[in-house]
């Protein structure tokens, strides 16, 4: 069980090594642009280092949206953003579930998904986030990894669960895991943030742990029983995601 963070895509191998992070996650093109990302000087560096490396595709992508503005862009991104994945040797693309028009059932957005993965080579495993959002959202209730798996789940795909996100949505966190290994036979990655907020608030803002609303023993027990990597997406002003790195190690 590795424990990294997302870092800046400059010097990531530096960044890492300033938070004793065994694993990082970075973003390979401008999170809200659908600018495809440019190749690496340090690609051949960065796949023979030891560290893991996981890359969170851009945040305006929604693969279930019923708008082909953004559906048939998001695919193409995508399909860029596994290509740059690879070329660093990445282990994960990570993306957000998405959402469906306001007035379509759920079920549009599990074949929009299947649609948008059979148009490219998935070189690399994708990895899909749950969420923190009310209403439309594909992946703000955890039950539905089930639906989407019946859609995807024979294709290149995993799970990657947000703590802050399970939190947000009102989710039950002490039996998150075990219901998803059900659903989907298993979690590839756990993203561990505390939340600013409270258990159903549908907001999506991350804190340190120890400054949060989240047990403090609810997280170290979802990535123990996940068995997997653990990424932290935290404020790092006075080194905070050092500090959270640390506390999870000693916590876990």
């Amino acid at each position: 069980m590795k424990i990294g963070a997302h870092v800046s895509p400059t010097g990531p191998l530096a960044e890492a090594a300033a938070r004793n992070a065994e694993a990082v996650q970075v973003f390979l093109s401008n999170p809200q642009s659908w600018k495809a990302p440019i190749p690496r000087d340090d690609a051949e560096e960065l796949k023979a280092s030891d560290i893991d490396f996981y890359v969170h595709a851009p945040y305006l992508m929604n693969l279930a949206s019923p708008n082909n503005r953004v559906r048939i862009p998001s695919r193409k991104t995508l399909a860029q953003t596994v290509a740059a994945a690879e070329a660093i040797g990445a282990l994960g693309v990570i993306v957000h579930g998405g959402s469906v028009g306001a007035d379509e059932d759920l079920s549009v957005g599990f074949e929009r998904w299947r649609k948008a993965l059979e148009s490219f080579e998935i070189a690399v495993p994708i990895l899909v986030e749950n969420t923190a959002g009310s209403g439309n959202s594909v992946m703000q209730d955890i039950s539905h990894y089930g639906p989407l798996w019946d859609a995807i789940g024979d294709l290149n795909v995993g799970v990657c669960l947000d703590t802050c996100h399970t939190w947000a949505a009102g989710q039950d966190m002490e039996k998150a895991v075990s219901l998803i290994t059900g659903l989907t036979g298993g979690i590839s990655l756990i993203h561990a943030n505390d939340s600013r907020d409270e258990s159903g608030s549908n907001r999506d803002r991350h804190a340190n742990f120890g400054q949060g609303q989240i047990p403090e023993d609810l997280v170290p027990n979802i990535i123990r029983e996940a068995g997997v990597t653990a990424i932290v997406e935290t404020p790092n002003d006075d080194d905070g995601q050092a500090a959270d790195i640390a506390w999870l190690r000693e916590q876990i």
